[in-house]
């Protein structure tokens, strides 16, 4: 198995959903949205075995100060191979530079985001309105 992980603007709408179902992520529910969310972002990352779209990562941001990413998925079956280290090293390269880099993590998501630098922002909580059903 050799991963490779690239900035890329072209994504098959079909292997996106299906990355976002096998994590169980609601977004697959609105595919033209997400589609669309995805190739609008500041940056999108994808990792792939071959043909397959194992993992992508995207960030939003303003260019000059701050990048939030909202979305890293790795497809189960890749889980602890590393894919997400090289995703997030590669925003981390890109987005060095930037006062701040933000993101909002749960469950196990907490401890791998830890484990990449990440760390809790002061006293802050994080506050949403939101339409999914997971988190």
């Amino acid at each position: 198995m050799e991963i490779i992980v690239s900035e890329t603007k072209k994504i098959d709408i079909e292997q996106i959903i299906e990355l976002y179902k096998a994590n169980e992520w609601s977004s697959a529910e609105k595919p033209t949205e997400l589609k669309n969310a995805l190739l609008n972002s500041h940056s999108l990352v994808t990792a792939w075995d071959k043909e397959k779209l194992v993992g992508l990562g995207n960030a939003i941001s303003d260019g000059y100060l701050v990048v939030y990413y909202p979305h890293l998925l790795i497809h189960p079956e890749y889980q602890g191979k590393g894919i997400g280290h090289m995703i997030v090293n590669r925003f981390k390269e890109k987005y060095k530079k930037f006062h701040m880099q933000m993101l909002t993590a749960d469950g196990k998501a907490i401890d791998f985001y830890k484990k990449v630098g990440f760390e809790k922002a002061g006293e802050t909580m994080p506050m949403w309105i939101y339409k999914g059903n997971e988190h």
